[in-house]
């Protein structure tokens, strides 16, 4: 189906303007409670594990909850990685994105409503340590939105027939597992759209490039490597849609049942 007839097609849909308020919504949840667990209180620091498992759990939970919505994204890193390989629209991966950046400045505002200044200064900012250059930095954030991103990927295979746990559950998990290994190096960020707010309302840029590039070049090498490589299903044919801008399923996708993006307006829950 024509890109253009795509795009103006989930202009009129309310599916579609759900899905953009969705991941608005989920963004602000998701930052008010993951940077929450960045405040000091009662002298208390929050520790790695502490806040690891909160960014992880939340994620969990909010990608439950919209991904029938909107394919739960929450993630610019995400949305561009889906873009990329022509599972969602260019209109579809522009709304989200702008989405998750507004949510997340409202979910970090908020916090700071209620957050004195002496508890959390600049909102749980990611910041690269004074050890370590920023291309190093790149490197760390790649490879932590690498595997986020492929976890992703692999989770919403449509051919797969071997998961019987909680997707949602296994990208939270990847979130845990990236802030464990990475939050001493640059904070873990693996979302650019959790750094931009931080940096919004903190006021803190330092290096804030890094949380842009270095995510996204991570999700785009992850979906590409799994949709056309490791995939067991893959095909040239993907390879071939993606030259030629193409979008919906290829003959191949569909005998082997691998999901893609239908070109219905709205239709992203299965394609998140």
């Amino acid at each position: 189906m024509d890109r253009l007839k795509i795009m103006h097609e989930e202009l009129q849909s309310v599916k579609f303007w759900r899905a953009v308020l969705a991941e608005f919504v989920a963004m602000v949840l998701l930052l008010f409670i993951g940077l929450g667990a960045t405040s000091t209180f009662g002298g208390q620091s929050s520790d790695t594990v502490h806040i690891a498992l909160v960014f992880g759990l939340a994620i969990a939970t909010l990608v439950h909850c919209t991904a029938h919505i909107s394919g739960g994204h929450l993630n610019p890193a995400v949305t561009l990685a889906f873009l990329v390989m022509h599972k969602i629209t260019p209109l579809r991966a522009t709304l989200y994105i702008a989405s998750q950046m507004l949510g997340a400045t409202v979910g970090t505002a908020l916090c700071r409503l209620v957050t004195p200044l002496n508890n959390n200064r600049y909102l749980g900012p990611t910041v690269v340590d004074e050890d370590i250059l920023p291309s190093q930095a790149i490197v760390v954030e790649i490879l932590l939105t690498f595997q986020l991103v492929w976890t992703v990927f692999a989770t919403v295979d449509g051919g797969r027939k071997d998961i019987t746990g909680s997707g949602p559950l296994a990208i939270g998990i990847s979130v845990v597992i990236g802030h464990l290994s990475g939050i001493k190096y640059t904070g873990a960020s693996m979302n650019p759209a959790r750094s931009f707010g931080s940096a919004a309302i903190g006021g803190q840029w330092e290096n804030h490039w890094v949380y842009w590039v270095g995510p996204a070049l991570g999700g785009i090498i992850a979906a590409m490597s799994y949709d056309w490589i490791m995939d067991p299903n893959s095909n040239w044919d993907r390879v071939k849609k993606c030259a030629t801008c193409e979008y919906g399923e290829t003959e191949n996708d569909e005998e082997n049942h691998v999901t893609v993006l239908e070109p219905l307006p709205g239709n992203s829950a299965r394609n998140g």
